[in-house]
């Protein structure tokens, strides 16, 4: 009853989690993507309103007028839709997800003794530690290296380039003391952050659970950002305008900055997450690395689209994403086997009693998978191949040491199989 109770609950979780992520990326790409095709009203009665950008669009059988007020409309209306439960919605339904299935159960599935040999509440409160000083961290480079000193010696939050996002305030403008941006080199910085910690979390913990607290991590930035900055700095501008004071448009621009960035962290977080379910990327040697050329083609397509957005011929970033994931593909591939006999059901028997069977006998089998006879080994061998040929999901942080010839004599067992 345990076992099905807690499918049920990594099933419903996971759906949430997957519905919440849906929209939260899906309307930050969206607004980017109208913030890009915004075109100059032409219409004296929009440019009297103050409205500095409209688009036209077709969609479910009706029309759609979208337009963008710099900064606010002259009334500004009381009910104003705020787009920010999408995103700690997504955070709180991965987090309890994380709950779920790594916390309570630390030692199967994070923490891999031969990767590290620790006990279960100090990988808990590592994992945990990686969450807050990811956020720590990339928000001290923001702070420190994202803002730059005006011909008055003012500091002020670096400006993002113009059209990534919706902010309020006059977003890819320099403040009044002629600040400038600085995002390329925050952003470097935040890449040989993330990619040291990749590092760090595979010499710490299980390869798949050093991927997903990776994903986990950046995905804790992204919805920081939100809930510390945007959100906040926002509700200050609105509330500074209908209390007829001046506006500062800092606020507009640290809002601009971190949501530039979130745009750029959303891929990444996703093939992260989505990584951790192909044993063959989390269990290589160089797993950190692999999941480091990962993110970086998403980010790559992710930079495509924006520019796309723009107008601007940007396939040589495609190119690149394209020629990082063939890099990968080639240097992953696993040496040619010499022509071997296929092996005897009794020599699959011997491997699968000795790595598998713990998990997989008796009526309390692991998924209701029982691997104690040659009949059900037989009848259970696409299963077997998947997860451990071809995936090496199993076993499970590979906690009974099956090697990589013994998976081969599965592969050549199954390849000779009748089909």
């Amino acid at each position: 009853m345990e076992s099905y109770l807690f499918d049920w609950a990594n099933l419903l979780l996971r759906w949430l989690h997957v519905i919440t992520v849906i929209a939260w990326i899906g309307a930050s790409f969206y607004f980017v993507w109208l913030d890009n095709h915004l075109l100059k009203p032409e219409s004296p009665e929009l440019k009297a309103r103050g409205v500095d950008g409209e688009l036209w669009a077709v969609h479910g059988g009706g029309f759609y007028n979208p337009q963008k007020y710099m900064v606010a409309p002259p009334n500004l209306p009381q009910h104003l839709h705020w787009f920010y439960w999408e995103s700690y919605w997504t955070w709180m339904s991965g987090f309890a997800l994380f709950v779920v299935l790594y916390l309570f159960n630390a030692s199967s599935f994070l923490i891999d003794k031969r990767v590290h040999d620790w006990a279960p509440p100090a990988a808990i409160a590592s994992a945990l530690g990686f969450l807050a000083a990811g956020w720590i961290v990339y928000d001290q480079i923001c702070r420190r290296f994202g803002v730059v000193r005006g011909p008055q010696g003012h500091r002020a939050a670096a400006s993002a380039p113009q059209g990534e996002s919706g902010s309020l305030g006059r977003p890819g403008t320099s403040l009044k003391d002629g600040s400038i941006g600085n995002d390329g080199l925050v952003l470097g910085l935040v890449a040989v952050f993330v990619v040291a910690a990749a590092w760090a979390a595979c010499q710490l913990f299980a390869g798949r659970a050093a991927f997903l607290i990776v994903g986990a991590m950046i995905a804790t930035m992204m919805s920081a950002n939100v809930l510390f900055w945007i959100i906040p700095g926002q509700k200050q501008v609105i509330a500074d305008m209908r209390a007829g004071r001046a506006v500062d448009p800092v606020h507009g621009q640290r809002g601009k900055q971190r949501s530039v960035h979130n745009t750029y962290f959303g891929l990444p977080v996703l093939i992260a997450m989505l990584s951790n379910h192909y044993g063959m990327l989390y269990s290589h040697a160089q797993n950190w690395l692999v999941l480091s050329v990962l993110m970086a083609a998403g980010v790559l397509v992710r930079s495509f689209f924006v520019k796309r957005h723009k107008g601007i011929n940007s396939w040589g970033l495609v190119a690149g994403a394209l020629a990082l994931l063939a890099g990968l593909i080639v240097w992953m591939a696993p040496a040619r086997q010499a022509d071997m006999p296929a092996p005897s059901l009794a020599e699959v028997k011997a491997v699968i009693d000795q790595r598998c069977a713990a998990c997989h006998t008796g009526p309390a089998a692991q998924k209701g998978m029982r691997l104690e006879s040659s009949e059900s080994i037989q009848s259970q061998a696409a299963a077997i191949y998947q997860q451990v040929v071809l995936q090496k999901t199993m076993p499970l942080n590979n906690a009974t040491g099956i090697t990589e010839a013994e998976r081969a004599l599965l592969a050549r067992w199954f390849d000779a199989l009748p089909r």
